[in-house]
């Protein structure tokens, strides 16, 4: 749980930077690809995530533009990405203009639960984290290069002349 807004837009802004990596490498053609029928596409993935920000945090009482809803998905790789790039800039703003160290503590009903707000950031980050490790391995079966998150991928171990670690 963060209690400094400060944390989390130190945070954020390293988590968001990787999603829009990995935002930024989708094609169209990709957008279909799903490990079976009956789950989410990457495209579905990465269209849940650019409106899951505004979705989760306006339940707390911040403020901002919202992508659009979650059942809409653009069939456009590049408009996913750039409303990602807005939402997440969008996020980061909201809760450095709009709330202090305080308000984290302060509690939100949230999906049948009650959290602090603190809390809240926190699952969003975590949220942003798990699905896209889905996407990253949706991407390797849509043959896109998956781009580093936490460090190399085993396609730049290769292009610096390295054996990747197994």
């Amino acid at each position: 749980m963060f209690v400094k807004t400060a944390d989390f837009i130190a945070e954020w802004q390293q988590e968001a930077a990787a999603t829009q990596r990995v935002m930024d490498t989708l094609t169209d053609e990709a957008l279909d690809q799903a490990v079976t029928p009956d789950h989410r596409t990457l495209g579905q993935l990465a269209w849940h995530l650019t409106t899951t920000v505004h979705e989760m945090l306006s339940r707390t009482g911040l403020e901002f533009a919202s992508a659009g809803d979650d059942q809409h998905v653009p069939a456009s790789a590049a408009v996913i990405a750039e409303a990602y790039r807005n939402a997440s800039q969008a996020a980061s703003n909201a809760v450095q203009t709009q709330w202090t160290d305080a308000k984290l503590a302060e509690t939100t009903e949230m999906y049948g639960d009650t959290w602090p707000n603190g809390l809240t950031l926190r699952i969003l980050i975590q949220h942003q984290i798990h699905h896209r490790g889905q996407m990253t391995v949706l991407m390797c079966q849509a043959g896109l290069r998956v781009p580093d998150i936490y460090g190399p991928t085993r396609e730049d171990w290769l292009e610096r002349g390295m054996q990747p670690l197994v």
